[in-house]
């Protein structure tokens, strides 16, 4: 097949930048279209907060860029840098002297020898996923699931404990505090009620990952893997316009196919007339979950955490005890702002001073909060960092609240600032946006999802946008997959 009038993509964020890739690299002319004026989507770092001082606006840490298929292919980590700590993630706690708080290692043992008690049940419940790494993110990341795993036994090891660990039998193994609340932190990076399948899954995947390949802190920012994107784009003959908003299909009518980095309702509006109704409809459906709240923070000196092994760790889970985590969470599901909320809380800077002015420290952080919520959530974030930091608010020297209902106005694809671009539930991991073998593919042959509203689902992993690209080359222009390292 020929692919002269070449290949659309439209969004620019991770997903949007890996099918441009692809298509480029296997001799697709490719437009990329980006309706704001910067490109990066979610991967972006700006001076938001303060002038010469970078926060990410969205994604900080990226627990999946050292280890999943596009970028190892992409040999991301030799087009940039990353820093990688020792200590993954921490989780506070209000504990006596010594049990203030749980540290994930990429060590796993050293992680099990300072949970006291629980210590090696904590060990025999990661283990056999670490040992089945591979398989584990095949599983959990490969793409479509209507597939055979590559490995039956990591399948099996991870569907048995991610349903203990997302039912009611979740605190069997555990005696103690520490152990169940670093799980319940990573869990609850996916919102919604806990326990829940999807939830653990998201705590198996990303917890592993945390005690194998780390969570490496990108140097520069997140807009640093959006820059090595966009170059070997460029370097393939890509085209990008900025400040162009595509809103009807047949805008793109000169093109052969047509991937759309943007939510499924995004793609319901702007392919209406392309789309069969019933798949329209389907996109229409697809359910949005509930949202995030920004609190950016500038700081004159590092956080004072009571227990200093948690300034060793870039990713911050606050909400105290797995039951508090639960009961936050539940009040978000119900439509409340908890007062004590889950936070997650990034402290990239001190592992890339490259970010800061000389004496000040970039601080980020987020909550959730019912989707469209307009509330100030400051007072409750700030009251909680300071719960485990005593001191934190007298070294603030600037701060930035973004209520989720601005995350929608920052970017298209949060819709109610559902930063997943649609909520993550066992259904619609199973059905994202459809249940099918090639779900990234829509009926009408030449147009894509390759957002987060397909699968496998959110986070800086560039996989859907791989995934969307490969089908738009085996199905419109006849061609395999190109290689993707560094030449």
């Amino acid at each position: 097949m020929g692919f002269s009038r070449g290949a659309a993509v439209i969004g620019s964020g991770p997903n949007g930048l890996a099918a441009a890739v692809t298509l480029a690299r296997a001799g697709v002319p490719v437009t990329l279209f980006e309706a704001a004026h910067t490109i990066g989507g979610g991967a972006r770092t700006t001076e938001h907060v303060r002038a010469g001082v970078r926060h990410d606006v969205c994604s900080a840490i990226h627990p999946m860029a050292l280890a999943t298929g596009f970028f190892r292919e992409f040999e991301l980590a030799k087009r940039m840098s990353f820093v990688v700590p020792e200590a993954s993630y921490a989780h506070p706690l209000d504990g006596s002297a010594g049990d203030h708080a749980a540290v994930a290692y990429r060590d796993l043992d050293r992680t099990a020898a300072e949970l006291g008690r629980d210590g090696a049940a904590y060990a025999r419940l990661l283990r056999p996923v670490l040992s089945r790494l591979a398989g584990t993110l095949d599983v959990a990341l490969g793409g479509a699931l209507l597939r055979w795993p590559s490995d039956l036994l990591a399948a099996v090891t991870l569907g048995a404990r991610t349903l203990e660990q997302g039912s009611p039998l979740w605190n069997l193994r555990f005696r103690e505090h520490r152990a169940p609340a670093l799980i319940a932190g990573v869990a609850a990076h996916n919102v919604g009620p806990m326990p829940a399948l999807a939830n653990s899954g998201v705590a198996f995947v990303l917890g592993a990952l945390g005690h194998a390949t780390g969570w490496p802190v990108p140097v520069g920012g997140s807009q640093a893997i959006t820059d090595a994107l966009a170059a070997d784009f460029l370097a393939h003959g890509g085209r990008i316009e900025t400040g162009r908003a595509i809103t009807d299909v047949r805008e793109l009518a000169d093109f052969d196919a047509k991937l759309f980095d943007t939510s499924a309702r995004a793609l319901a509006a702007i392919a209406a007339d392309a789309l069969p109704d019933n798949y329209r409809r389907k996109l229409e459906r697809f359910r949005y979950g509930n949202a995030a709240a920004k609190v950016d923070l500038v700081l004159d000196g590092p956080i004072p955490w009571r227990d200093q092994r948690v300034a060793d760790a870039p990713t911050v889970h606050l909400g105290g005890t797995r039951a508090e985590i639960a009961a936050a969470e539940r009040t978000v599901a119900l439509g409340g702002h908890p007062a004590r909320p889950y936070v997650l809380l990034t402290q990239a800077a001190a592992f890339d001073p490259s970010r800061n002015q000389a004496g000040v420290h970039a601080v980020s952080s987020y909550t959730h909060v019912p989707r469209g919520s307009t509330t100030d959530v400051g007072p409750a974030v700030l009251d909680q960092i300071e719960r485990f930091a005593p001191g934190f608010r007298e070294r603030i020297v600037d701060v930035q609240v973004t209520p989720a209902a601005e995350l929608s106005v920052e970017n298209a694809n949060y819709i109610g600032g559902d930063f997943s671009s649609g909520e993550v539930s066992l259904r619609q991991l199973l059905a994202r946006p459809t249940l099918a073998r090639d779900p990234w593919r829509t009926p009408a042959g030449d147009i894509y999802l390759c957002s987060s509203s397909t699968a496998p689902g959110p986070g800086v992993h560039g996989l859907s946008g791989w995934y969307a690209a490969r089908s738009a080359l085996r199905t419109v222009y006849g061609l395999g997959a190109p290689e993707l390292a560094l030449g």
